[in-house]
């Protein structure tokens, strides 16, 4: 990567490696993620967007695929390294890549690494580092959290050829809200035994787009306007959508 000068943002894709039903790739948070954050650095790589931004040097990195996803425990697929070790990761990654990047964005798709991100993150920070991430949304609603219509209508946008459509079945309908007790205490598999938390028949390629471009419009004024909450997330309030924000069981 020679350059004269350092690029103004280094972006860090952030999934996980776990079941996504018996229609999904178990990589679908990574691939999610590594989308959004491609979108993310061609949009800066632009002239233009929210407030007529100049171009920004943006180094998009392979993404992370693996993450704390314990909840998935009981369901073939899993690759989980837990939050202890993601917190380690994250920050041997933070410092490392604030060597030669003036910013560090983590682009994060899962649910599960929220906790580890809210350590990590501050404590770069802390360090002098300027780190901030970001939560994508691919929530199609509070009944629609993991291997449901939002994950699979982005999917089938993204490589439809990973995508098994007869094989998608519906899972745990009920509100996020509601499951979230049972979810903490039992994982996955104490609501939902086929592992779905939505239901994805009848995901749709336009959706997907959809979705998938309000993800990286957010992610973009996000970054421009730079304001780091306490646990180092970057939020951006003008773009209107309805979502978890990254916040549920991806």
């Amino acid at each position: 990567m020679p350059r004269d000068q350092p690029p103004r943002l280094a972006v860090l894709p952030l999934g996980a490696t776990e079941q996504h039903g018996a229609h999904l790739p178990t990589d679908t948070d990574a691939v999610i993620a590594a989308a959004v954050a491609a979108g993310l650095g061609e949009r800066l790589s632009r002239a233009g967007g929210p407030g007529g931004h100049p171009p920004m040097t943006a180094e998009v990195l392979p993404a992370q695929p693996f993450g704390a996803s314990g909840e998935h425990a009981g369901f073939a697929g899993l690759a989980s390294i837990g939050t202890e070790a993601l917190v380690a990761v994250l920050l041997e990654l933070g410092r490392s890549v604030c060597e030669w990047a003036e910013r560090l964005l983590i682009v994060n798709a899962h649910g599960g690494n929220l906790e580890a991100l809210a350590a990590a993150v501050p404590r770069l920070r802390a360090e002098g580092r300027d780190v901030a991430w970001f939560g994508c949304a691919t929530a199609a609603g509070a009944g629609d959290t993991h291997a449901g219509r939002g994950e699979t209508s982005i999917m089938v946008a993204l490589d439809p050829g990973r995508v098994r459509p007869e094989r998608a079945e519906a899972g745990c309908t009920r509100p996020i809200g509601e499951i979230l007790p049972e979810l903490r205490a039992g994982g996955v598999a104490a609501v939902s035994p086929n592992g779905v938390l939505g239901d994805p028949r009848g995901a749709d390629a336009e959706e997907g787009r959809a979705l998938l471009d309000r993800n990286i419009a957010a992610a973009e004024e996000a970054v421009l306007q730079w304001e780091p909450a306490p646990d180092g997330r970057l939020a951006a309030p003008r773009v209107a959508w309805a979502a978890n924000r990254g916040a549920g069981r991806d």
